[in-house]
């Protein structure tokens, strides 16, 4: 499974480089000099990163043989992608990357299906998405209250919604 660790934004000035909207928690590592880095779409990359510097708070990358800002500007969008398996599970039993999540079944704490986690939004609280069927997806607060149980090796989690959250 491919994980988005980053994504291209605009061209930084007329050499090449190019804003990183960062979406790992290790950019020093994902985004070293000389690392190659799969892309999406996949005849995008892969790319090999060049230079790394911040710049106001934005990561800014130059790529080996993206020279001037028009080769910059063909990037814009591109989905920087890393697989599953070179992510180092966490060592604290409560913390979870979103891919080992997304796919699991969720059922209530009285045994209950509920439906299966489609994705995990990151808007200030983590959200689980929820897809039920012949509903509308539920948006679930990733949080020990509501979910109590996660079981990746069983493949499921367990939610205690309040009422009307479901």
């Amino acid at each position: 499974m491919q994980l988005v660790v980053g994504r291209i934004g605009r061209p930084h000035g007329v050499r090449g480089d190019v804003t990183v909207e960062v979406r790992t928690d290790d950019p020093e590592l994902r985004f070293a000099t000389g690392t190659p880095i799969a892309t999406d779409p996949a005849d995008r990359g892969p790319l090999v990163v060049a230079n790394r510097r911040w710049h106001k708070g934005v990561l800014l990358l130059t790529f080996e043989g993206v020279v001037g800002r028009d080769a910059a500007e063909e990037l814009r969008g591109t989905m920087l992608v890393i697989d599953s398996s070179e992510v180092t599970p966490s060592d604290d039993p409560d913390e979870f990357h979103d891919h080992q999540l997304i796919g699991l079944a969720v059922q209530t704490v009285s045994g209950e299906p509920v439906g299966e986690v489609e994705d995990v939004l990151h808007h200030g609280q983590d959200l689980l998405v929820v897809r039920r069927k012949g509903q509308e997806d539920a948006l679930i607060p990733f949080v020990r209250e509501l979910v109590p149980e996660v079981d990746v090796e069983a493949g499921r989690l367990v939610v205690d919604p309040p009422e009307g959250l479901l």
